[in-house]
């Protein structure tokens, strides 16, 4: 660990190419931890076995490499904290399922996709599970494993969760009207984002986490679970999401726009670090 203390880290999903907005949000989180002569970490996030393909895992390597990105730790260099692929990590991630059981902060779910599509109360924008309407909250279940069922975090209602963002300022929700009871571990077996990234940041010692601003909701679950397994507390900084001409916010079927595809039209990585500052944020 550099002597600062400060360790951020890149979490790219290998379930596409990486796109503009990717490289931007990534290219932010090397230049703090440069600037702040601290360590970064690249961590595959490959948890989803339909989703993740070993094509995507090799090129967001070399893509942010070409962009000019590097990192200390990771799958492809080691360090102390490996391993760096979260399809590896799973015992972790059971070890915190079984502390979070054994304190009463989650419960087994049985509802379907949809029971949840007929419930009253619909997404949010952007987000990626409704508020949940509590039909199995009071389960209770003494499992030995996850596997075959949802289990869920029980979120304490009407509690409002303040931070500060780096990039944002203040920011707050309120759980149960935000968001709801979230998914941590799903019937398939495998670990949701909420809880491995949770787990991960902490195992390896991050500091600072910078993402975009889709998932500010989402910081105020990670606090919750932060609290619930007494992990320490980690900074957060947002980026503003990069749209297309249309206004649109990129997305990893924003194929023209993806790193791989600029670099087989023959862009250089000076002129993709140029293409940020002629898109608008999304509002």
């Amino acid at each position: 660990m550099a002597s600062t203390g400060y360790r951020g880290r890149l979490a790219p999903s290998p379930s596409g190419y990486l796109h503009l907005g990717h490289a931007r949000t990534f290219w932010r989180a090397y230049q703090r931890a440069r600037d702040a002569g601290g360590v970064l970490v690249m961590r595959n996030e490959d948890l989803d076995p339909q989703r993740s393909r070993p094509e995507f895992a090799l090129a967001m390597l070399e893509d942010l490499r070409w962009l000019g990105i590097t990192w200390q730790e990771g799958p492809d260099v080691g360090g102390p904290f490996a391993p760096y692929e979260q399809s590896r990590r799973k015992e972790f991630y059971l070890q915190a399922w079984r502390e979070l059981l054994r304190c009463g902060a989650i419960y087994p779910c049985t509802c379907s996709r949809k029971d949840l599509a007929l419930s009253a109360q619909a997404p949010h924008d952007g987000d990626d599970e409704p508020i949940y309407p509590g039909t199995c909250r009071e389960r209770r279940l003494n499992a030995t494993t996850p596997a075959g069922l949802n289990w869920r975090f029980r979120v304490p209602d009407g509690e409002t969760l303040r931070f500060r963002d780096l990039a944002l300022g203040e920011r707050e929700f309120v759980a149960g009207c935000d968001f709801g009871d979230f998914v941590i571990w799903r019937r398939d077996d495998v670990p949701a984002y909420q809880l491995a990234v949770v787990v991960d940041d902490a195992a390896m010692r991050i500091t600072e986490v910078v993402r975009g601003a889709d998932l500010l909701r989402s910081t105020a679950r990670q606090l919750l679970l932060q609290r619930a397994m007494d992990l320490p507390a980690v900074d957060y900084y947002h980026c503003p999401l990069m749209t297309d001409r249309q206004g649109v916010r990129l997305a990893k079927r924003s194929d023209a726009l993806s790193l791989r595809a600029l670099r087989e039209k023959g862009m250089s990585a000076a002129e993709v670090l140029r293409q940020w500052d002629r898109r608008a944020p999304a509002k």
